[in-house]
């Protein structure tokens, strides 16, 4: 019993740090909007939103808890830099700043006027509050299981809970019909929208976390800490599958009662105010707080401990207080402005993230062959690159032409076909090689 308790907490560590403002705001989203086909889309959605990010767990519990031990597979400045462009991308620069402006936008402005919404204080006092908590739970990491894994995340899933039992006992209506892509191709749409939840990048940057909060509880064997780590991962699957399903099946079901929405957000907005009325966006609030303060404080938290590694005359809380303090600053110039800024650079990293996860666990098949990770990520990032530099107006026709010609480019996962002949052409030059 001591085991299982032990590691489900954990476990609802892992799910409390995965489930930030993004995981709640896609899956309705995704639900309205592909109305009939909800089903075929939610399995593509939960291959990209829950199962890699829990292959990407394994992999970063095999390396030891580090992306950098991963990343220096390929070339060791290559490690550092892909490594310090993750987590600063998740961390200061998009990813927290983006929890507290969620936190604002989805928790606190439905409750203002009008008026106080157009004025810069209202953010700018509700971020402070934010930080201000968020800087306290991260101050000290050997309390984070304690505080995240046992008091937020139970909290967390009540809230969402409620949520889920209410649209199922009273469901707003009917499934709508499909649009977009999801009326021909809701697998591969629900595939991509499934990535674009940023999940398998934090998985990489929480095995630090979830490994130090191992040793904190005095567990100092390698291969019982990646065990640990496996079986957490598996909980925070099966919590972000209950959320994503319930969720999805909330928005698949709201056109009756909220009419189309193209904003994610908006949609469970609305849907808790008609299932619950003002007691809906008071529980709505409290969701998306709670996700929010659970998300920045596992990647604030990754983000010094790495920093403080890399720079050891820095410490731990000094850079915990001035990516708090960034974060803050960032949070300021509003949620649209965040979200197209951060992704362009998220086209370009997730894909070699995603390709260097799926190579390390495969690593024992190449021998860890360097040329096949080069060979892999050099024709990723060569398509990647431009699916970022095309969302910041920067165009080469020529050469848009000729990446039109890849299986899958329309569909946003254009790198795949030349990752995996990079890795196979990767592996027969090594095999050539090693026998000379």
């Amino acid at each position: 019993m001591k085991f299982i308790k032990e590691n489900l907490a954990v476990g609802l560590l892992l799910f409390a740090l995965f489930l930030g403002a993004g995981n709640i705001i896609f899956p309705p989203l995704l639900g309205q909007q592909a109305g009939e086909h909800i089903t075929v889309a939610m399995i593509g959605f939960l291959i990209t939103g829950v199962g890699l990010p829990l292959l990407a767990i394994v992999a970063v519990a095999k390396a030891g808890g580090d992306l950098q031990l991963l990343a220096n597979r390929v070339n060791p400045v290559f490690g550092i830099i892909f490594t310090s462009i993750v987590y600063l991308a998740i961390g200061p620069f998009f990813a927290v700043p983006r929890t507290g402006s969620v936190s604002y936008e989805i928790g606190i402005a439905p409750f203002l006027s009008e008026a106080a919404t157009k004025h810069w204080a209202p953010l700018f006092i509700t971020s402070v509050l934010f930080f201000a908590i968020i800087l306290y739970l991260s101050i000290n990491p050997t309390k984070l299981v304690d505080r995240v894994g046992k008091i937020l995340t139970p909290a967390l899933l009540l809230v969402i809970l409620l949520l889920a039992i209410k649209s199922f006992v009273t469901p707003l209506g009917e499934p709508g019909a499909a649009v977009g892509n999801y009326t021909v191709s809701p697998f591969s749409e629900g595939f991509v929208q499934g990535y674009l939840t940023m999940d398998v990048l934090s998985a990489l940057v929480f095995g630090i976390v979830i490994l130090q909060a191992l040793r904190d509880m005095g567990m100092s064997d390698t291969k019982k800490q990646v065990k640990t780590t496996i079986f957490a991962g598996i909980v925070a699957a099966i919590g972000l599958a209950f959320v994503y399903i319930s969720l999805g099946y909330i928005g698949n079901t709201s056109i009756d009662a909220i009419g189309v929405s193209n904003n994610g957000g908006t949609i469970i907005a609305k849907s808790a105010d008609v299932l619950f009325g003002n007691l809906g966006s008071i529980i709505l609030s409290l969701t998306i707080l709670l996700a929010c303060i659970s998300t920045a404080v596992g990647l604030l938290t990754a983000n010094a401990q790495f920093f403080s590694k890399i720079f050891p005359k820095i410490s731990y809380k000094t850079f915990l207080i001035v990516f708090t303090i960034v974060s803050l600053a960032i949070t300021n110039v509003g949620l649209t402005t965040i979200i197209n800024t951060s992704l362009p650079v998220l086209l370009i990293i997730y894909p070699l993230a995603m390709v260097l996860m799926v190579l390390s666990l495969v690593d024992n098949f190449f021998k860890g062959g360097q040329i096949v990770y080069i060979l892999a990520l050099i024709p990723t990032f060569m398509v990647s690159l431009y699916d970022g530099l095309k969302l910041m107006d920067i165009k080469l026709a020529p050469y848009e032409n000729l990446l039109k010609l890849l299986p899958l480019y329309e569909q946003s996962l254009g790198w795949l076909v030349p990752a995996i002949v990079g890795a196979i052409v990767g592996f027969i030059l090594h095999k050539i090689f090693k026998k000379k």
